[in-house]
């Protein structure tokens, strides 16, 4: 028996050579993002949105108002790895725009803890400014390879929620073992995105071991002196982001959607609360008179 044959139910019903981590929310059956469809609460499979369409039909039939339903909007809302070019766009921008003006985002977007308190809006934009031209290529490249791949298994919220928690992750790190140091990057987020395709990876039931020695080259470089960077981010980041694929892969049912929420928000909260906790720790702006 093949792995593809075990592992079936992994597999999108349709199309049975693509890999998938997304399921029907009205029947449980796994869909690929090409026969997704978007639905109010997560997303609905072929069979399902035929159904709905059949009734929705009969019923403006019956009440007779004509049908509201385009295939444009349906294809629209689609497309796939919309979060992944969304990510990789905001950041070129961003960097761009920073080149331009002389540094005026790294200035005013860069993670920094004791300015996090008067200025809370770093604790997200600091993953969008990149310090070089290399800098951003390298971290870019990682979120288009394993931002598609991510998304594609995950769907688009998930993803969102994985990227911007292991971001925090990193950002909570920093700020407990570096409070005086400003950080710029994705690499934190990237290394959770590392970590969470590990741990998925090995609950369908396939070996990652070679994903996880590139993760740990990956974070030897950082250590080295002289390279400039910010290994604690990236350690933050591993460390959500094999709690957050663990989160993925022990609820993945349709009925544990609930429990996947709160877990989530839970995390959220306790990452907000330690970087609250470091900032009041080192007296906050105070550190910089």
């Amino acid at each position: 028996m093949t792995d593809q044959a075990a592992n079936r139910a992994d597999y999108c019903y349709r199309h049975p050579d693509r890999q998938s981590f997304i399921l029907c929310q009205r029947c449980g059956r796994t869909v690929c993002t090409e026969c997704q469809t978007p639905a109010a609460v997560g997303v609905h499979c072929p069979e399902c949105v035929r159904e709905q369409r059949a009734a929705y039909t009969a019923n403006r039939r019956a009440s007779g108002a004509a049908s509201g339903l385009t295939v444009a909007r349906r294809r629209f809302a689609m497309l796939d790895q919309k979060a992944t070019v969304v990510i990789i766009a905001v950041s070129v921008v961003i960097w761009l725009l920073d080149q331009i003006t002389g540094r005026f985002f790294t200035t005013w977007f860069a993670y920094y803890t004791p300015l996090v308190g008067t200025q809370p809006w770093r604790i997200v934009t600091g993953l969008f400014v990149h310090s070089s031209i290399l800098h951003i290529a390298f971290n870019m490249f990682a979120v288009y390879i394993f931002g598609r791949i991510l998304e594609n298994l995950l769907g688009t919220w998930r993803f969102l929620a994985l990227y911007f928690l292991a971001g925090l992750g990193g950002d909570v790190a920093v700020s407990f073992l570096t409070p005086g140091t400003p950080v710029v990057g994705a690499s934190g987020a990237i290394f959770g995105l590392f970590a969470a395709f590990f741990i998925i990876q090995r609950s369908l039931g396939y070996n990652a071991v070679q994903l996880l020695v590139v993760m740990g080259l990956n974070l030897l470089v950082g250590f080295l002196p002289g390279t400039n960077i910010s290994w604690q981010a990236h350690v933050g980041g591993i460390v959500i982001g094999f709690l957050t694929g663990l989160v993925f892969a022990r609820t993945r049912n349709v009925k544990q959607r609930g429990l996947q929420i709160g877990l989530l928000v839970a995390e959220a909260v306790v990452l907000l609360g330690a970087i609250a906790a470091a900032y009041v720790a080192i007296g906050g702006y105070g550190l910089l008179r």
